[in-house]
């Protein structure tokens, strides 16, 4: 039987004072005042920045009010429209949802259609609807 082999390891003080036998001495280097100088400077200047973010955002806020609550409500409809696609497409895979959607779809076409389009009376009550709606979305009568 072979005995196992027993691997020394030295502390890092020895190491250090080994290293320090064969290049000589170690001299630590102390920042130099101009380098100090240079980031109290950087820190002044991130400091001012800082300070002075909240009028610089309040500002762009005011002057681009509109554009910003156009943009926000862009992206609120783009995040509405994926959830609902996620919600149809989990719902398409479920057995015998996709079919009943569509009887149900095929059900309300053919209810509409017998509804107001069959008879030049009852298209002329959903046209007087659906200028009514406009009138009340838009605000004035167009």
């Amino acid at each position: 039987m072979q005995e196992p082999e027993v691997v020394e390891t030295k502390s890092s003080e020895a190491r250090m004072a080994e290293i320090n036998n064969q290049t000589g001495t170690i001299t630590k280097l102390q920042p130099s005042a101009n380098n100090q100088e240079q980031w109290l400077k950087y820190g002044e200047i991130a400091s001012n920045f800082l300070a002075t973010l909240p009028e610089y955002l309040g500002t762009f806020f005011n002057k681009y009010k509109q554009p910003l609550v156009y943009f926000g409500l862009l992206v609120t409809a783009i995040i509405a429209v994926k959830v609902v696609l996620a919600i149809l497409d989990a719902l398409n895979d479920i057995p015998l949802v996709a079919p009943t959607f569509e009887l149900i779809g095929i059900g309300y076409s053919a209810w509409f259609i017998y509804r107001y389009l069959l008879k030049a009376s009852t298209r002329q009550e959903l046209i007087d609807e659906l200028s009514t709606l406009k009138s009340q979305v838009v605000g004035k009568d167009a």
